[in-house]
This record gives C-alpha cells, sequence and structure tokens, in this order.
C-alpha cells in the first residue's frame, strides 16, 4: 500500500500582524488598495502543502511518497523528513532554483494575508509511479506545481487509484476546464467554505453539480467543523476539535487532510475519517508553524475518544 502526496515544498515565513486587516482597508477604494501591516515577529519554518500532509500523515504512523520538486535550499528540510522516516524518492532536486517561500501574515481573527513565491515549485515532478496499485494505492493531489496539478488526474485514473483533489492556492491559476477535468471521476474534492465557491464560481457549477463529478465533497469550515457530503444524497456535519489553544491556523488544514487520509488507508468511510482529521488538525492550531506539532497515539486516541468517542481503527 503506498499514499502519494503531491503538491508544493516550502519554507514558510509566518508574521502576526496585532490587529484586524479589515479596520485597515477602505472597502471602497479596492480598486486602487495600498495598505502596509507592521507585524510583531517573524519565524521561519518548514511547510508546503505536500511537506505538511506528510508531517501529519508521519505521526499517524504512515509513510507517504512525496511528489515535488525542491531547490539548493533544501538540505537541512530532507533531513528532517529523514529523520521522521519520510521516504525522499519522489522528490525531484533543483540546484538551480531556491526551494519555495511563502510569506503568511496573520491578524488577530485568524484571516490570512499570503504571499508566494513558487522557486522550484515551478518544475514539475519526475516521479515514475512505476508500481501502482489501485486495490491498495490511495493519492492526494494538493497545490503545487501546476503541470502536476492538470496530467496527475489523468493519470490516476487511468491508473485506477482513488485520488482526492485538492486545488486550495492555486485556484487563481487553474481554468474551468482544469477543475473539472480533475473533480471528474476523483474519489473526493476538498476545499475550505471560501475556496469551494471559487470552485463554483469558475466552473459554473453549483455545489450538488459537483457532486456529480466526485463521489466526495469535503468543506472544511474551520472552528465550526467540516461538511461532508456524498454523491448517494448523505450530508454530515464533522465538528471541530477544540485544542489547548490556537496559536497558529496556518497549516491546520493539511493536517485534517492527513487525518482523513489516514482513516481512508485504514478503511473508514468518509464521514468517519473526516473526524481523525478534525482531531489531527487540532494539533496543528496549537504549534507556530505547519510542521511543529507532535503527538503521541495515546493522546490521539485520548482526544478523539472525548469529542467522537471510541477510536474505530488502531493506531500504530
Amino acid at each position: 500500500m503506498a499514499i502519494y502526496i503531491s503538491g508544493s515544498l516550502a519554507f514558510d515565513r509566518i508574521m502576526t500582524f496585532p490587529g484586524n486587516f479589515q479596520n485597515h482597508i477602505l472597502m471602497d477604494k479596492l480598486h486602487q488598495i495600498n495598505v502596509s501591516f507592521m507585524v510583531e515577529g517573524m519565524d521561519e519554518r518548514r511547510g508546503g502543502c505536500a511537506g505538511n500532509i506528510a508531517w501529519s500523515l508521519a505521526l499517524l504512523g504512515e509513510k507517504p511518497v512525496i511528489v515535488s520538486c525542491a531547490g539548493r535550499d533544501f538540505d537541512n528540510y530532507a533531513k528532517m523528513l529523514r529523520k521522521n522516516g519520510l521516504p525522499l524518492e519522489g522528490i525531484r532536486r533543483d540546484d538551480t532554483l531556491f526551494t519555495a517561500l511563502c510569506y503568511i501574515t496573520t491578524d488577530l481573527n485568524g484571516n490570512q494575508i499570503t504571499g508566494f513565491y513558487p522557486g522550484a515549485m515551478a518544475t514539475p515532478a519526475d516521479y515514475a509511479f512505476d508500481a501502482l496499485d489501485p486495490e491498495r494505492d490511495l493519492a492526494i493531489i494538493s497545490p503545487g506545481n501546476m503541470t502536476d496539478m492538470r496530467r496527475l488526474p489523468a493519470l490516476f485514473r487511468q491508473a485506477g487509484v482513488p485520488y482526492i483533489y485538492d486545488p486550495g492556492q492555486q485556484l487563481p491559476l487553474l481554468s474551468a476546464d482544469d477543475l473539472l477535468g480533475a473533480i471528474e471521476g476523483s474519489f473526493a474534492c476538498i476545499a475550505n467554505d471560501y475556496e469551494l465557491k471559487m470552485i463554483c464560481k469558475t466552473t459554473g457549477k453549483t455545489e450538488h453539480e459537483l457532486l456529480g463529478r466526485t463521489l466526495w465533497l469535503v468543506t472544511t469550515l474551520g472552528a465550526q467543523g467540516a461538511l461532508v457530503r456524498g454523491a448517494d444524497g448523505s450530508e454530515t456535519h464533522i465538528p471541530a476539535v477544540a485544542p489547548k489553544a490556537v496559536v497558529d491556523p496556518t497549516g491546520a488544514g493539511d493536517a485534517h487532510r492527513a487525518g482523513l487520509v489516514k482513516g481512508l488507508v485504514r478503511g473508514l468511510l468518509m464521514t468517519e475519517a473526516a473526524k481523525l482529521g478534525a482531531v489531527s488538525a487540532s494539533f496543528a492550531l496549537e504549534c507556530m508553524g505547519t510542521q511543529e506539532h507532535k503527538f503521541t497515539t495515546a493522546r490521539f486516541k485520548r482526544r478523539y475518544e472525548r469529542a467522537f468517542g471510541p477510536l474505530p481503527v488502531d493506531l500504530p
């Protein structure tokens, strides 16, 4: 059994603005916006959607293949992945470029403004996928190189491998044809509520019409949890799991995806797998950075059982 995670590897520079963005933006001047925010501090952390998802999956006992491209400054990041038992075979290295760099500013309401330099992410991954097994494998296509995001849905469909499509931050660059071609035949499409509205606007399709193209539509709702809808007409709200403290929301969505994937590969239905996602996300919220949280199996199990009752699978 293999889990394939395509998407970005990046360094995140995370900053905190000690106010609310909305108080400094003139709504009648959005056509000529010019704002500056003085931040309190800056931390540089390992990040990128593929790296973040893989990090939480490693905490849950999985060793997914990261399908991505990194740059000449990736050595220390690579060492940390190896230290956590994650394979590097799917990561292409481009020594002429820097690894992607993300600037994230968060206000006191948890709103974020992000600037992103793609760097090596502009280079497609060159992983061959020589041993795909449609009976055992699962893939997630998260925001990353545009060529990969356009080609991998067809590759996994042709191989019969179920995949989750997560367009996220790359939505502004994806056309209606890109999105519909990727969602069509997917096992699931996952997005937050804002991203889902963008998908509908770009494609001209309703949420109900999207469910005719994918088996599951998972909408993350921040502190309100997640909404899991199936092509069979089912609709289930999964409540969020409270963390000890909300330190940084960055990366919580990726941690949610990791927990959800863990549940799916252990044979859970999507509605049950999403509960693992909610628990995984709660740990990410407690730390500054997207790969700084840690938990033991015992801690994960205790938090799950406080929120949802007995854990339906054994964790290593």
